[in-house]
């Protein structure tokens, strides 16, 4: 069944004296492909900024700004209306001896290399391929999201932008970052090309009609097992219409909502509000 969703998500910084310029980067448009249509995409800027919008190397939708009159707060609003369309799998799962095949490694070797945010130990390589066992890669895969999921619990707080999935593993719990990242580099680790999704979640998928959350921007994987699978490590699901892909690559890294470099003082405040509406 198909969803369509409105959200609003804005970021805002303060600063303790004036900022003279600043060259930034937002990734909070979501995209249009096979699982979604966004029907309406705006980010506003304040204040005013030369802008230009462009896809970067992993397909995302960049908005690239600069600000070069003094100021001492920067907001970043997007708005956005999306309808998303669950999409079968149609394409014939793989077996092992494709991933093993060097012109498939060579196709996806940035989606099988650990990066230093998903690179695991052989400990976890090692308990991972047991539970793999002798599971095709389709069903190795969901099998391994599975079990990390249930290895590492949610907690809030407990972890940052900068936890690589080691520290994740070694204290099982983080946010959805981290269960993204250490998803990832295990599958990796298997021989499973994997990439990091950035989007965002209605959290009830009884939603009605109307139905407004408070949350934020939320992280999952896709794997590639022939065809490109989505799955939800930290509420242990497959992806739905109720998740909206904005951004997707290696890592967080990649696909940060924000990032940027200014010329000023130290900035005094960082305010994140995401709300998620389902309009039908």
């Amino acid at each position: 069944m198909a969803w369509r969703l409105r959200v609003r998500h804005l970021t805002g910084f303060r600063y303790a004296d004036d900022v003279l310029s600043s060259y930034n980067e937002a990734r909070m448009t979501p995209l249009t492909d096979a699982s979604q249509t966004a029907l309406d995409t705006r980010v506003r800027i304040t204040p005013r900024a030369t802008v230009s919008r462009y896809r970067d190397y992993w397909g995302s939708a960049v908005t690239a700004f600069d600000v070069h009159v003094p100021h001492t707060e920067l907001t970043i609003e997007a708005h956005s209306v999306v309808e998303t369309h669950p999409v079968p799998q149609v394409l014939a799962a793989v077996g092992w001896d494709v991933l093993r095949d060097m012109r498939v490694r060579e196709t996806h070797v940035e989606y099988l290399t650990p990066t230093p945010y998903t690179a695991v130990d052989i400990e976890v390589c090692t308990a991972a391929r047991e539970v793999a066992g002798d599971l095709p890669p389709r069903a190795a895969a969901r099998e391994v999201a599975d079990w990390l999921s249930s290895q590492v619990s949610y907690v809030s707080g407990a972890t940052g932008v900068h936890t690589k999935a080691m520290e994740v593993w070694t204290q099982r719990k983080g946010v959805c970052q981290d269960l993204a990242h250490l998803t990832v580099g295990v599958l990796r680790s298997l021989g499973i090309p994997a990439r990091y999704v950035s989007g965002y979640l209605h959290p009830d998928p009884a939603a009605e009609i109307g139905s407004t959350v408070t949350g934020e921007s939320h992280a999952w994987v896709q794997w590639w097992d022939g065809d490109w699978t989505s799955g939800d490590p930290t509420n242990g699901k497959p992806v739905g219409p109720e998740h909206v892909v904005v951004a997707r690559g290696r890592d967080y890294w990649d696909v940060p909502p924000h990032k940027g470099v200014y010329s000023g003082p130290v900035g005094t405040a960082l305010g994140v509000v995401v709300e998620v509406t389902r309009l039908a």
